[in-house]
């Protein structure tokens, strides 16, 4: 049996864990419940992955976010680990064939969604099957004071009850007190250990500037920083229109959200990690996997959903342990936008009964039928149809789903699957006369495990890249292969899919789940609320703010946050910088200058006036600085 340390340099290439990785491995492996607290970049997946792997037995990991579940199902296969999820709608039929697979195919760890524990044929088949770890990730998700409560996680503890002497590891990057007491006793596991770093970044300075000029705010950071750096945005259409902003100011940006096909999400993100272009601009939906550790800056256009989503998203600065900073800006509109979007985000019970119904109506559903087909979903087409806005409609399904109603997985959490249904020889033998066909067949053997078991999920553009093919001909090849009937390939559609757990009982449903979806949204204000508290409390050290927050007893100001530098008011002599600079350039506006050196406006303000006071430098009609003779 392979150490701990052993899987760590085998799988991963580290020859160390983390602090404390090491100590809530142990803690698993000596077959103890824990709880997890590492902000984000903690390294959380290691801490049930390796001890899983040292552990006879396969691993549920239960998470609520499909793209996750799949990005680490993606991950551990390429690392030759064998790893599995049900996708929505798999029949009963193909379900008894994958249990049958992960029984005896040497499987390390079962991916389930809460409402997939539901079922009770699946929890008959998770009794037959030999489980060494029951892992809860985004345990937050447990816990009404949590800020993306789900109901559905309430039901995990139907875990504890098929396994009882199974261990359990709930993990999440952010939680106050009251959410790990809630954790604890919702999963029954009071006795648990609770392992929790401090956040606490000695290097990240979080930054509120509240100014008028955001965009040229913007250019001024993006011209300082020659690292890379992440703009967050709230829609989707703003990812691209300051994306388009950037490169038209000569700056190299991409940009990412949610409802980007998966070859153009992937290529943004590859751009972004190789740095052909350092400057990504995206939604939240930027966030699961990264793990790039020279990022310099992380930059809020605008407010976050809340204290937790702020600190997840600046977090992803500076892991390198090197300076960061985190840079929200804000100007007098803002806070007035964002109450007034969180009072129209919510629907009210009548409204969420009367998207509930369309949705059957849709798709034509009859009253007490369940329908266990797949159905395709286009938000916006739907949204139009019943003339009900679209954001209205997205809450609804997604409080639909937290409540274990209906599973919804949008077209960028789909991958395209492939499974070879004759040997790997006879494949190649086929492929003989066409170089193209076999590079692209061999790329997909050595890439994807357990593709003649089951539907593997796939990548065209990265095999693309990979084989040094254009995307088209990678569809093209599988295509022409499904119809030799040498393989079947499913290729992602650009619609969501959509897909129900219970019967359509309309009012009776909403009514049953109503207690549930007001609790949600008076969380959701509330926290909304905690973060406005957050960005106008000046006084206040930002670090000590968010320490506080999270229930930490220990804290000491940070010295590098704006409140901070502000409280400090010590005087910065940069006039050598803006001397030399003007020699370079003969004349330059204050924007200029200040685009340029690197210190706070204000300072660099100052030390102009200082320098006009001593008649070192002069300004002209134009208002541009220039030295005088």
């Amino acid at each position: 049996m392979n150490t701990a340390l052993e899987i760590l340099k085998k799988y991963w290439n580290h020859h160390s864990f983390r602090e404390p990785q090491d100590k809530i491995i142990n803690a698993v492996l000596e077959n103890k419940n824990t709880i997890v607290l590492l902000p984000t970049g903690g390294g959380k997946s290691i801490c049930f992955q390796i001890p899983a792997l040292v552990k006879d037995g396969i691993c549920i990991v239960v998470s609520p976010l499909i793209a996750l579940m799949q990005d680490q199902v993606d991950s551990l296969n390429n690392k030759g680990i064998k790893a599995f999820t049900i996708a929505s709608g798999t029949s009963q039929d193909d379900l008894i064939t994958l249990f049958d697979n992960i029984r005896f195919g040497n499987y390390k760890f079962l991916y389930l969604s809460p409402e997939r524990l539901q079922s009770p044929f699946i929890q008959e088949k998770i009794k037959q099957l030999d489980i060494n770890l029951i892992a809860v990730d985004e345990a937050h998700c447990i816990s009404e004071w949590g800020h993306d409560f789900r109901p559905s996680y309430r039901n995990i503890k139907i875990l504890k009850e098929l396994k009882p002497t199974t261990p359990v590891i709930a993990l999440t990057a952010t939680a106050t007190k009251e959410v790990i007491d809630d954790i604890a006793n919702s999963l029954e596991i009071k006795d648990a250990i609770v392992f929790k770093k401090s956040f606490y970044r000695d290097n990240l300075a979080y930054q509120i500037f509240s100014l008028e000029d955001k965009l040229g705010r913007l250019l001024q950071i993006c011209t300082k920083t020659k690292a890379p750096i992440i703009v967050y945005v709230s829609s989707r259409n703003k990812t691209k229109e300051i994306a388009s902003f950037l490169n038209a100011n000569h700056f190299k940006a991409s940009f990412y959200h949610g409802g980007l096909s998966a070859a153009n999400k992937q290529e943004a993100f590859d751009n972004w990690i190789s740095e052909k272009t350092p400057i990504i601009v995206a939604t939240n939906a930027f966030g699961m996997g990264i793990d790039k550790d020279n990022v310099k800056v992380v930059i809020h256009l605008e407010l976050p959903n809340s204290i937790e989503n702020y600190i997840q998203e600046a977090g992803r600065a500076g892991r390198n342990g090197k300076k960061a900073f985190s840079a929200v800006l804000v100007n007098k509109n803002d806070i007035r936008i964002y109450k007034e979007r969180l009072e129209n985000a919510f629907p009210t019970i009548a409204e969420i009964k009367h998207i509930y119904k369309s949705i059957f109506s849709h798709f034509q559903i009859a009253n007490g039928e369940i329908n266990e087909e797949v159905f395709e979903f286009n938000l916006l087409k739907f949204s139009d149809k019943y003339k009900i806005p679209a954001n209205k409609v997205a809450t609804t399904i997604n409080l639909l789903e937290a409540n274990g109603i209906l599973q919804i997985s949008d077209s960028y959490d789909k991958k395209s699957t492939v499974q070879f249904l004759t040997s790997s020889n006879r494949v190649l033998n086929y492929s003989k006369s066409d170089s193209n066909t076999t590079k692209l067949i061999q790329l997909l053997l050595r890439s994807y495990g357990g593709i003649f078991e089951q539907e593997t999920k796939i990548n065209e553009f990265w095999l693309a890249k990979k084989a040094h093919l254009l995307s088209r001909q990678v569809v093209t090849i599988l295509t022409k292969l499904e119809t030799e009937e040498l393989i079947t390939y499913k290729k992602a559609t650009e619609n969501a899919e959509l897909y129900f757990l219970v019967p359509r009982e309309d009012d009776k449903t909403i009514n049953s789940i109503s207690k549930n979806i007001q609790k949600y949204i008076k969380q959701k204000i509330r926290k909304a609320t905690d973060l406005v508290a957050f960005i106008e409390n000046d006084a206040v050290c930002r670090s000590i703010q968010v320490l506080k927050y999270f229930n930490e007893k220990e804290f000491n100001k940070c010295g590098i946050c704006d409140v901070c530098l502000a409280n400090k008011n010590v005087y910065q002599d940069v006039s050598k910088e803006i001397m030399a600079y003007l020699s370079s350039n003969k004349t330059a506006t204050s924007k200029e200058i200040c685009e340029q050196i690197s210190s706070k406006e204000d300072i660099i303000l100052v030390n102009l006036q200082q320098l006009l006071s001593e008649e070192k430098i002069s300004i002209n009609n134009f208002n541009q600085y220039h030295l005088n003779e």
